[in-house]
Order: structure tokens, then sequence, then C-alpha cells
């Protein structure tokens, strides 16, 4: 093996102003999607609980709620950019919410593709784990991000979430744009909204099941990790703190629920490692060899959410073919899907999500012009 491929294809060291504690949550989460859908779907999990039952209850029932984590550090994110430095409104609206939705659906919809391509493939031998048919208006609807609010059937797991991102940015940006509109007060108006909105979510929306197609529902986790970022930026956050978390555990006392915990203290994490940062007291693990490993998996975390179920899709079925009922093989297959999805992370990310980040269309060209 050629030794100068190894800096590039898995990095020594993270770049420069890496937030890492970042990278460190969204590849945790990553990798628990990942085995939660390993353990929901197939042959290959029906054989694994023969022989680990435990196991694989836990990841389908918790390994979902590494979502939480994804809302939080999404909220952290879009307030960062959004509003750097506690500032008001950075930017164009509408400018803003079509670059987002670029970055989002140009990866989602390749990988919705992909998906389709190795559906047909595994559909003689899995016929459940497929769309029963395709449509040019489901196909549509998935490319406007509107599948769960028309009523289509998602083509790929986590097609609702990568939805409910772009409802989630858009609602907090015109939230956004609504306090920079009242002139001088946007600067503390815009947290404000977002607490109120926050509040709204977590006492209200986010008790309705019937509203998680809708962005109000999630604002909770996602409004958490976004007052984050102005709580880190205050010289004293112990007020903003404490009220966060009385609004929170009076969320949990009204009515309690696990994903709302782990949002809570997610949240909690994530200002104690921001605030490291900020002093510069990155964690033990944060330093050294192992950043570059942790930047790395960060970075393609979205890559790897996106391109995962085709390679369960593919093992299972190859699984199903050959050895449908040993345990050990089952684990085998398991264990090589969780393998092969995070190498094909590595090409996803580097043709399509990297170059699809970086295209600028309608009026980001404008504007370059």
């Amino acid at each position: 093996m050629n030794a100068r491929a190894l800096p590039s294809a898995f990095p020594t060291r993270p770049p420069a102003r890496r937030l890492l504690h970042l990278d460190a949550m969204k590849a945790l989460a990553a990798q628990l999607i990942v085995l939660h859908h390993l353990a929901a779907y197939g042959p290959i999990a029906e054989t694994v609980q023969t022989l680990w039952p435990a196991l694989i209850a836990w990841l389908y029932e918790y390994g979902r709620m590494a979502v939480q984590v994804f809302l939080v550090v999404g909220g952290f994110l879009s307030a960062r950019a959004l509003a750097p430095a506690g500032r008001p409104l950075q930017g164009r609206p509408l400018e803003l919410l079509w670059r987002r939705y670029l970055r989002l659906v140009l990866p989602f919809f390749a990988a919705v593709l992909l998906t389709l391509a190795c559906s047909a493939l595994v559909a003689p031998l899995l016929p459940e784990l497929v769309p029963a048919s395709v449509s040019a208006p489901q196909l549509l609807a998935h490319a406007l991000l509107l599948h769960d609010v028309l009523g289509y059937e998602a083509l790929t797991v986590g097609a609702w979430y990568v939805a409910m991102d772009l409802q989630l940015f858009a609602l907090m940006l015109a939230l956004l744009w609504l306090a920079r509109a009242c002139g001088p007060a946007a600067r503390w108006l815009g947290p404000v909204l977002l607490l109120l909105v926050c509040a709204a979510s977590l006492y209200l929306f986010n008790r309705d099941a019937g509203l998680d197609i809708w962005a109000p529902y999630f604002f909770g986790a996602y409004g958490l990790g976004a007052l984050m970022h102005w709580l880190c930026l205050s010289a004293r956050p112990g007020l903003g703190l404490s009220l966060l978390g009385l609004l929170a555990l009076g969320a949990l006392m009204l009515d309690f629920r696990e994903r709302l915990l782990l949002a809570l203290l997610t949240a909690g994490l994530l200002f104690w490692l921001q605030r490291r940062h900020e002093q510069g007291r990155a964690a033990v693990l944060l330093r050294g060899p192992l950043a570059g490993a942790v930047a790395h998996l960060g970075t393609h975390s979205y890559a790897l959410f996106l391109v995962h179920f085709p390679i369960c899709l593919l093992l299972n079925a190859l699984f199903e073919h050959r050895d449908p009922e040993h345990p050990w093989a089952a684990v085998a297959a398991m264990l090589a899907a969780w393998g092969l999805s995070n190498l094909a992370a590595l090409p996803f990310y580097r043709w399509i999500e990297a170059p699809a980040g970086r295209l600028r269309l309608g009026w980001a060209r404008t504007q370059e012009a």
C-alpha cells in the first residue's frame, strides 16, 4: 500500500478550525443510525436476533434516538451559520434557503436513485424491503422534499429526516428574518423568538405524534441546540442555562419523553464541550492521532446516513441467497454491511456530497457575477 495515500484517505490531523466535539457527536449518531437500520430490516437482523435478542432489541428501540443528537447539533450549526458571533441574520433569506436545499437534496436524490437501483436487484429475493411501485409524482415529491407532506411512501430510510432538516432550517431562518426586520432589537429578539417556539414545541407540538411531518414537532431539540450557540457566546450563561434547564425539566414532568431527555443531555454536553473548545481545552479523545479519525467520521456522517441503506439491501439479499439460517454468518454479514457502508460513504462524499456543497445556482451565481 502506498503510504502517501493514507493522509487523504484517513487523515491523521483534522483541518484547522474544525469543531471536533461536533464531529464526534455526528459520527456517533450516524453509526448508531446505521446499526439501528441493520437491526430493523431484513433476514440478517432476524437471524442475528436468534443469537443476541437483547442487542437487536436495544438497537431497534434506542438506536433511532440518535436522531435527537443530529437535531441538537443541526440547530447549533444552523444558528452559528445564520447568526455568527451572535449578530443578527446574515445574508438574504431566500438565497440562504435555496443553498440549503441544494446542499441537502442533491446528495439525497442521488442516494434515492442508488437505492432504487439496488432495490431492483434485490426485489426477487426481498420484495418486502423494496417499494411495490415508483411513480413520477413520487419521485418529484422526493426531489422537493415533500414526500411525507404529500402522503407518498418514502423510497429510502431516513428520507423524513432530510425533509425535516430543510423545514427546521426554514423555520429558524424565518424567525431570525422576522427579528432582523424589527431593527435594533434583532440581536436579542432572535434568540427570544427561538426560545418561544422551542417552548411551544416542548409543551405542545412534540406531544402530538400526528404532527411529526412538520418542523414544530422537532423544534424543541433543534431549538435547544440553536440556543446553546448564543449561550456559548455569553460571558455569564448561568441564567440562560438555568432557564432552559427548567423549561425542559418542566416539559419532562408534564409528559416524560426519552427522546426529549436525550436532547436535553446532548444540549448540555454540547455547551460544555463548546466552552472547553473556546478555552483551548479539548477533550482527551479529540487530541492527537484520534482527532483526524473523528474529523473524518464527522465529515462523512451525512454521506453515511444517505448511502448505508443500499448497502444494507445488497448484503441482506446476498445473505438470503447464500446462508439465511446460520447466526454467525448473519453476524459476519451485519459487520460487513456496517464496514462497507462506511467505505461507500467515502466516494459518495467525494464525488456527490462535496461537489453539491460547492455548487452555485440561481441567487448565488447572480451574486458572484
